[in-house]
């Protein structure tokens, strides 16, 4: 199947492994001589978000071209959050024995 990059730009950019939608393709990445194409290239951030860069796709990632979407397959590559000094640890609370009836709390109970 052939596609122009007229075509292309109007296809919509998701990601099979998380089903996030990327935007879609603004750019072509191939080499100059060979005529090789490398990749695509969709934007990094929407809205007001300044400071992301535009997002590369290697070919070898792009799943599916269908009529209206591209898929691609990435995996996800999002740092866990810093809580408490550990690294994406989850502990439960601990149990609380629940307060006799008409006994009064104190503000402290609520943090």
């Amino acid at each position: 199947m052939e596609t122009s990059y007229g075509e292309l730009k109007r296809k919509e950019t998701v990601n099979v492994c998380d089903g996030k939608r990327l935007g879609k393709v603004c750019d072509v990445v191939f080499t100059y001589p060979e005529g090789k194409v490398l990749g695509i290239v969709v934007p990094g951030g929407r809205g007001f978000r300044f400071g992301k860069s535009d997002l590369f796709i290697e070919l070898k990632r792009v799943t599916k071209v269908g009529v209206d979407v591209v898929f691609v397959e990435l995996q996800s590559s999002h740092k866990p959050k810093k809580e408490r000094g550990r690294w994406g640890v989850c502990e439960p609370a601990p149990p609380q024995q629940p307060p006799a009836y008409g006994a009064r709390r104190d503000y402290g109970d609520y943090e």
